[in-house]
């Protein structure tokens, strides 16, 4: 069904658009935008937005789960589809599964499973693809996994997961100081994946030398890398010192202080920094106890730990991220929108349809006001949260 929004403010790439209207055609698309006055008849739904803002719909492309579903937890039939709904009321319409596994078997067997769950209608945000957190990581930089799920590279291993994810992988976090790293990486990218650098210790030659080559975005920077020292600059100084890569960031307000959210804004831009949650399966609900990459994990006031204090994931939504970066770091509300939706569809691949607010793209929008409250989620033309 074809919809009208009007009375809205729009946030395009380019322009913060006041009382304006957009129509979405009955096939999901985006195709107006300008003033209700030279819009075109719509016989469908008219939405009177009382200049809240239309925003391009946020895309979480590092998550583990949430409102009790774990990724990677086993079967995800009837998970997926409960995720996608709620996480649609958080803004969100497309998101990654990031997924690990303790030995080859078991992630090439969750891959090809997990596979087999995308490409089909959802009732709530878009499963767009796979991302796999490992196995070619760093012990020393392990976070909340157990070291014993990493090993060296292997071209065998990693044609297994390819094969086994069917063209759903699209982002492959690995440590570029790894053995075989640089040829696992190639391979990866011949394929079309988005290689990251990440769960890293590698010095800066190192790093910068991947990122300069197969590696072309950063995993949750700051978190689990090797730290800036102005003698040994480690991860953090190859990731600031870049020229075009991406970088994700933990926009929770517990893994990344305000201000180090702010130097690395400052250094890539807004173009290139990417909002994620990080979230795992006990983000949306209470404290409790929480399963993670096969691990227990606390979750108390407002934090998600393992029993030694170590960082498990976050329990943000994707819509508080925004609200931090813009509220706690003190960018405009139009450049956080950004870097939880055009910014990541730049980084996955997928910006010829999603992550802005343009004619012939896939109608994939959020409601919010200045405080990023949702209103209301719209996935492909699709109503699938809707609290005006």
């Amino acid at each position: 069904m074809a919809t009208l929004f009007f009375d809205a403010t729009v946030f395009t790439p380019q322009f913060v658009l006041e009382r304006h209207a957009v129509v979405v055609s009955d096939d999901g698309k985006i195709a107006f935008i300008g003033k209700v006055e030279d819009a075109p008849q719509v016989n469908g739904l008219h939405l009177n937005l009382r200049n809240r803002i239309l925003a391009p719909g946020f895309i979480d492309v590092h998550v583990h789960g949430g409102n009790g579903i774990d990724f990677g937890g086993g079967d995800l039939s009837a998970g997926l589809d409960a995720y996608s709904t709620w996480v649609a009321r958080n803004g969100v319409t497309g998101f990654l599964l990031s997924i690990a596994g303790p030995d080859a078997p078991s992630l090439t067997n969750l891959t090809a499973s997990y596979a087999d769950l995308l490409g089909k209608d959802n009732p709530g945000a878009e499963p767009l693809g796979l991302h796999l957190e490992g196995p070619f990581l760093s012990r020393e930089k392990k976070g909340a996994f157990d070291p014993s799920w990493f090993r060296p590279g292997s071209l065998e291993e990693a044609q297994g997961y390819l094969d086994a994810g069917k063209g759903w992988i699209l982002q492959m976090t690995m440590a570029p100081e790894t053995p075989n790293a640089a040829a696992v990486a190639k391979l990866f990218r011949q394929n079309g994946v988005v290689v990251s650098l990440g769960h890293s210790n590698a010095d800066y030659e190192t790093a910068s030398r991947a990122l300069r080559s197969d590696f072309v975005h950063v995993t949750h920077t700051f978190n689990a890398q090797s730290s800036f020292d102005h003698r040994t600059p480690g991860v953090f100084g190859a990731v600031m010192s870049s020229d075009h890569i991406t970088a994700e960031l933990i926009g929770d307000n517990v893994h990344v202080h305000p201000a180090a959210m702010k130097v690395l804004i400052r250094c890539l831009g807004t173009d290139r920094v990417v909002l994620i949650t990080d979230a795992m399966t006990g983000a949306g609900l209470g404290d409790g106890k929480y399963l993670l990459v096969g691990n227990e994990v606390i979750v108390k006031d407002g934090r998600a730990t393992l029993a030694n204090g170590t960082l498990a994931g976050s329990i943000a939504t994707l819509n508080q991220c925004v609200r931090n970066v813009h509220r706690l770091a003190g960018y405009p509300l139009q450049d956080a929108v950004k870097m939880a939706s055009l910014n990541p569809a730049r980084a996955m691949g997928l910006a010829d349809r999603l992550g802005a607010i343009h004619v012939g793209k896939d109608a994939c929008l959020t409601v919010i006001d200045e405080d990023v409250n949702v209103y209301l989620t719209m996935v492909k033309g699709k109503i699938v949260f809707n609290n005006l």
